[in-house]
């Protein structure tokens, strides 16, 4: 019997995985700030996740698990770079930046999607894709105001901004690929322990004292303090596979270009819960710069004219804050 779409659902859902997202965003800046490392963070993420993601593949579905030889150099480009490096360069960028600044860069990844297929693919692109670059820009250049000097953030926090947009759209572009013969949910759990695997040689785990995940950590509400772990869960559980889980799911009601565009609504809820949480404030002039570029993303989301098909119709979701 055919499932039927509800849209409403879709949007939720998508809309709950942003949440997610937003608010793992300054867990992970709690998290850095107790003195564990950008490397170190990523690999305990990425290796929660998979284990997760297997985990529950194994129990519900573990025929989906069988990989051919002939896949690995994609999971491993996948994992290394469109999961491992954007995890890695979000966490360098939101040590030095407001997460919701770290978000906006990350996600002008879709800007540079929309020009690699129409330089590269050779795609035909609709004509919006150069005001979406103009905006993303000009944006980009009122979110750092440039005008004060060399710009007022941290120079290697918006590098590393740019760098993990790079990385994102590397991860859309091959997941894209790579849901042409196998579906979303096994390719991104294939694709996160690749990234545990490199992790584990990056940052072995022998050089990790453990010990420092039971450290009391302050969370900015009143005088509570949580055990480092209990951070380090939520960000691999709550901050990973949650919102993962709910970006597929929404997948089944929405197009994949819908889903996108609701998911721009990242930044703004990151914005939001780094304010109201730790009180990271941001400037006029940085808040409608924001503004300016997710208008750009917007323009971008939807300048392909003809996207690769897929049997699926889905590209993995990305975990990107």
């Amino acid at each position: 019997m055919p499932r039927t779409a509800r849209p409403a659902l879709g949007y939720g859902l998508t809309l709950a995985a942003a949440g997610f997202f937003a608010v793992n965003g300054t867990v992970s800046a709690l998290a850095l700030e107790a003195g564990i490392s950008a490397p170190r963070l990523t690999a305990l993420r990425c290796t929660g996740a998979a284990v997760g993601l297997l985990a529950v593949l194994l129990v519900v579905s573990p025929g989906r698990l069988r990989v051919s030889r002939r896949e690995l150099p994609l999971l491993a480009v996948l994992g290394v770079i469109g999961i491992a490096m954007t995890q890695y360069l979000f966490y360098v960028a939101i040590g030095r930046l407001p997460v919701g600044i770290a978000l906006v860069f990350e996600f002008t990844g879709t800007v540079f999607i929309a020009l690699y297929v129409w330089l590269v693919r050779r795609e035909k692109v609709r004509s919006r894709v150069w005001l979406a670059l103009v905006l993303s820009l000009s944006g980009l250049a009122l979110v750092t105001e440039i005008w004060t000097g060399g710009g007022s953030l941290d120079a290697v926090g918006v590098a590393a901004g740019l760098g993990a947009a790079l990385a994102l759209a590397t991860y859309y572009l091959i997941g894209e690929r790579g849901t042409v013969t196998r579906d979303p949910v096994t390719l991104t759990c294939w694709a996160f322990v690749a990234a545990a695997v490199f992790w584990a040689v990056a940052a072995p785990w022998w050089q990790f004292d453990a010990g420092v995940l039971a450290r009391s950590v302050p969370v900015s509400i009143g005088s509570l303090e949580l055990p480092l772990w209990v951070l380090v869960a939520w960000i691999a559980v709550m901050g990973a596979i949650m919102p993962f889980w709910l970006s597929i799911a929404a997948l089944r009601h929405l197009p994949p270009t819908a889903a996108g565009l609701v998911a721009t609504a990242e930044p703004v809820l990151a914005s939001v819960v780094a304010w109201l949480w730790v009180e990271q404030v941001l400037s006029g002039w940085q808040i409608v710069g924001g503004a300016v570029v997710l208008t750009g993303i917007l323009l971008a989301q939807t300048a392909r004219t003809a996207p690769s098909p897929t049997p699926m119709g889905e590209t993995p979701a990305a975990l990107s804050s």
